[in-house]
């Protein structure tokens, strides 16, 4: 099983504050854990334009149709201070290719592009991550608190935020908000 380019999506029993009704985008999964970024969870009171404020990046090149006032997503609990942009190709200097269609990028030159009309086709920015170690992932979906799915590019980067988590739960066939909230074991 290698969940990469996935969609993990919290049960309703998962009642963790970061976690709780939260889809992660799973951007690594390799022998040694799992590396994945919040897609629903905006944090209050900050959109795309303010990070590119607060790091002084402007340009002459921006064009006013390209919207900025996207909020920025919690990505997780680690390094909050940390901006991971996840984007549709192409690269930039430190980007990652997760899938054919999808790119994580941390460094300073994808911002720069944000608002031009050299910006990745679609865009979505986070401050922090969520990791697991080598064994942890697999042992939460036994436990009940995850369901997995493909990634979807429009629920990654087109649904609106709020109904990102039932979605996501719907592409596996499933209405998880008409399940209970506590998984039983057989």
């Amino acid at each position: 099983m290698n969940l990469q380019h996935h969609f993990l999506i919290a049960m309703p029993a998962l009642q963790d504050p970061i976690f709780r009704r939260s889809v992660v985008y799973i951007c690594e999964y390799n022998e040694d854990g799992a590396m994945g970024i919040i897609i629903n969870k905006p944090l209050e009171n900050l959109q795309i334009e303010g990070i590119l404020e607060k790091l002084k990046i402007t340009t002459e090149e921006r064009l006013p149709e390209i919207r900025l006032d996207k909020p920025v997503m919690l990505g997780g609990p680690l390094a909050e201070d940390r901006g991971f942009i996840l984007h549709t190709p192409p690269g930039f200097s430190s980007s990652i290719r997760i899938s054919d269609n999808t790119v994580v990028t941390t460094s300073r030159d994808v911002l720069e592009t944000l608002g031009t009309a050299e910006q990745p086709s679609e865009v979505l920015v986070a401050l922090g991550y969520a990791s697991w170690e080598k064994g942890q992932l697999e042992q939460e979906i036994l436990d009940n608190a995850w369901l997995t799915a493909p990634a979807d590019l429009n629920i990654l980067f087109k649904t609106p935020i709020a109904n990102r988590w039932r979605d996501a739960a719907k592409l596996i066939g499933i209405d998880i908000l008409t399940m209970p909230g506590v998984a039983g074991h057989a």
